[in-house]
């Protein structure tokens, strides 16, 4: 996998969804192509100087969302893709959605809090032309 990825331990976002993100991303966008194999949960997780589990969680979870898939002995690669720009658009705002909801509950936040600073940053790129 030629791609740079990175966890950041000071995130409040969970290493496994930073991680999941990423590569939900690069795979959407065919930065990662079908049948490109990823790296094996150890070495990723030493890369990354993150856990084996985390790693795991990560590809379980890209594996439910069918990015990836997993055959023992053959490694995890890149499953076939076929996503029209709306479902990519889509579901990069729901793991924006997840990634953010994950750091308000990290801060002590309810709904409505995140809600309300959610809508207070949508008024001010609007006041901003955006």
């Amino acid at each position: 996998m030629s791609t740079d990825i990175t966890v950041d331990l000071t995130d409040p976002t969970p290493p496994y969804e930073q991680l999941r993100r990423q590569l939900a991303t690069l795979i959407e966008t065919g930065q990662l192509g079908t049948g490109e194999r990823l790296p094996p949960v150890r070495q990723l997780a030493k890369d990354l100087g993150i856990a084996n589990g985390t790693v795991a969680r990560t590809y379980q979870e890209l594996e439910q969302a069918g990015l990836v898939s997993t055959r023992r002995g053959g490694g995890t690669t890149v499953a076939p893709v076929h996503l029209s720009p709306q479902q990519v658009t889509r579901s990069r705002l729901e793991a924006a959605a997840t990634a953010y909801v994950a750091t308000v509950r990290t801060l002590g936040l309810d709904g409505d809090e995140a809600r309300a600073a959610v809508e207070a940053a949508w008024a001010r790129t609007a006041d901003l032309g955006g």
